[in-house]
């Protein structure tokens, strides 16, 4: 063995470490809690807002990219490529804490809402068809809580999930990015 493949092996063996804790992290954190999501609104029939549904986008972009980046980790992928899936996923889940922190608000009062999910209904069609249509769609708005749990909201959970698995991908990259 040439001390060249030497040092390659030991690179790749020292950045592997925080990048798949993180990464594997962050992928099991968003599958559980799009599961419960899913359990959610499948299983207890609560049913997602628009803006609950907007945030979910995160959670299935981090599934896949998580599982990838761990994936490259565990095969000893370059340093830069196992710093850009951390990175792209401290990203989406940070924007997506800020996502919930807005839904939150809405759900407070303490701002005003999207006006598809928040305001009122103007379009219903005809006269005709506006009786079916009560019968058969059930609005739900964004600025009504369907569900608390210690005062906080599906909402205000997100936000914390979101925050937890951006600072598990930053910790993950910080590490990995020190790595010598």
């Amino acid at each position: 063995m040439t001390t060249q493949s030497a040092a390659i092996a030991a690179f790749r063996q020292n950045s592997a470490g925080p990048a798949l804790t993180a990464s594997v992290l962050v992928t099991l954190i968003a599958t559980a809690t799009i599961a419960g999501a899913w359990f959610f609104q499948l299983v207890l029939e609560i049913l997602p807002c628009p803006l609950c549904l907007e945030q979910r986008y995160a959670y299935y972009l981090a599934i896949p990219l998580g599982a990838l980046t761990a994936l490259a980790a565990r095969c000893g992928a370059p340093r830069p490529l196992l710093l850009a899936g951390l990175a792209i996923l401290a990203l989406a889940t940070l924007a997506n804490a800020g996502l919930g922190t807005y839904h939150s608000g809405v759900e407070w009062g303490f701002w005003q809402g999207p006006t598809d999910c928040s305001g009122p209904v103007v379009n219903l069609g005809s006269a005709a068809d506006l009786l079916s249509k009560l019968d058969t769609v059930k609005v739900v708005r964004c600025d009504e809580v369907q569900w608390r749990f210690l005062g906080l909201s599906l909402a205000g959970y997100n936000v914390l999930i979101s925050l937890l698995m951006a600072a598990i991908a930053a910790w993950g990259f910080v590490r990995t990015a020190k790595r010598a």
